[in-house]
């Protein structure tokens, strides 16, 4: 049997469905929610678009002008169709070509979006070579398979091995920050999700003329992989992640011993009076304090221009995080150095396994990083504060968000 054979008859098998891999309309709308506010007509390259499923819902609720690649003409194909059938046609091209090798100039893209696909040229290659084609401010959105279970089974690893080296979504998270990324959140997609590629999947398998050429091997590899989904599934799943390119005009980096001095003039100078620049020194001193979630960002001269830290607090008696104070010197106020700050702030957090930070503060300028009202968790503080300056992030949504007061640390006073 000839290896175009196999090639002819897995894509036999798999035209006529629905998606190419684990997804929903659902998890792309709250991948789309993650990437924040977009242009008013944004620019995305959907990339190994397959019969364009994201790519059309991207056109249609993001008023998006999309460009779906694929080395499948025949999904390319029934995406025009598609798309001309919803009135689309205009807010969709198709583009024939290689992931790997893409001939777009960089800054193309407001939104570079990649679901079940990006396996082909491996996480880390694509976070390297995507991240040239994102405009200032640009977001890029993927999906991807990962291990759920620090342990996974003998089977699953086994089989994945064999296959694509699987990592956690904290491990993809770290990477993606080591490449120069924000993380904007993750979300861990729902079995249904598997449901919806895998159902009908095996409809086409039972349905296949496993006497042509290739088919029978095809159809084999579907019924094993969806078999191992089935009886080791709780060892694997797949997870969207909405990542941003850093801004490279901040460097960004924790506090060391020497920065104190200056922390101290920013946070003084920021709000105009010594009382935020002692609470920052008290923490230091206190049980709350969290090693590495104090942060600078620097100026090209190498100066602090802006800090953020996080320290521990309590939400009815369960360990959470609190971002404060956030501190601009007046220098470099709305240059982009303190969304610069928090960003990389939060990502510490994030990788330090923190799953929930609480901030208090102004309702129109927090949003941006993902923050919603605390209330809509049942948390309140001890005190009182408009409810839309109470503010929660999840960080981990696989960590149940913990109901009831929230509890400063004692320097807060309050």
């Amino acid at each position: 049997m000839s290896d175009n054979a196999l090639h002819d008859s897995f894509f036999a098998l798999h035209h006529g469905l629905p998606r190419q891999g684990p997804g929903s309309d659902a998890t792309t709308r709250r991948l789309l929610a993650l990437s924040g506010r977009l242009p008013e007509r944004p620019r995305v390259l959907d990339l190994g678009c397959g019969p364009g499923r994201s790519a059309l819902l991207l056109a249609a609720e993001a008023g998006a002008e999309v460009t779906a690649v694929d080395t499948h003409e025949p999904f390319l194909a029934e995406l025009r169709e598609t798309a001309a059938a919803r009135g689309l046609d205009g807010a969709v091209r198709t583009l024939n070509a290689d992931m790997g090798a893409l001939p777009f100039p960089d800054g193309s893209f407001d939104l570079v979006w990649a679901e079940s696909s990006v396996f082909v040229l491996g996480f880390d290659r694509a976070l390297a070579e995507w991240r040239r084609l994102l405009a200032p401010g640009g977001t890029l959105v993927l999906t991807e398979c990962v291990w759920t279970t620090e342990e996974p089974g003998p089977a699953a690893r086994a089989f994945w091995e064999d296959h694509y080296a699987l990592r956690t979504v904290a491990e993809n998270a770290a990477a993606a920050v080591e490449a120069g990324y924000h993380v904007l959140g993750t979300v861990p997609q729902p079995e249904s999700d598997w449901d919806e590629y895998y159902v009908p999947l095996a409809a086409h398998a039972d349905a296949a003329d496993t006497t042509v050429p290739g088919m029978a091997e095809a159809v084999a590899g579907a019924r094993a992989e969806i078999a191992l989904r089935r009886e080791h599934g709780s060892d694997y799943g797949y997870a969207g992640f909405a990542l941003r390119a850093a801004d490279p005009r901040w460097s960004t980096r924790p506090e060391t011993d020497a920065d104190a001095a200056a922390i101290r003039r920013v946070v003084a100078t920021a709000f105009g009076s010594q009382a935020e620049a002692d609470l920052v020194d008290a923490l230091r001193r206190d049980d709350a304090w969290l090693p590495g979630l104090s942060y600078v960002a620097e100026a090209p001269d190498g100066t602090v221009a802006a800090h953020a830290l996080i320290t521990r607090c309590l939400v009815d008696g369960v360990p959470a995080a609190a971002l404060a104070p956030v501190s601009v010197a007046p220098a470099h106020q709305r240059t982009g150095a303190g969304q610069a700050v928090v960003r990389a702030v939060l990502d510490a957090a994030r990788l330090r396994g923190e799953p929930l930070v609480l901030v208090l503060g102004h309702p129109e300028y927090y949003p941006r990083f993902g923050f919603v009202r605390a209330s809509e968790y049942g948390i309140k503080p001890g005190f009182e504060v408009p409810d839309e300056a109470m503010m929660a992030l999840v960080l981990d949504g696989s960590v149940p968000v913990p109901p009831g007061t929230l509890v400063y640390p004692a320097p807060f006073g309050v």
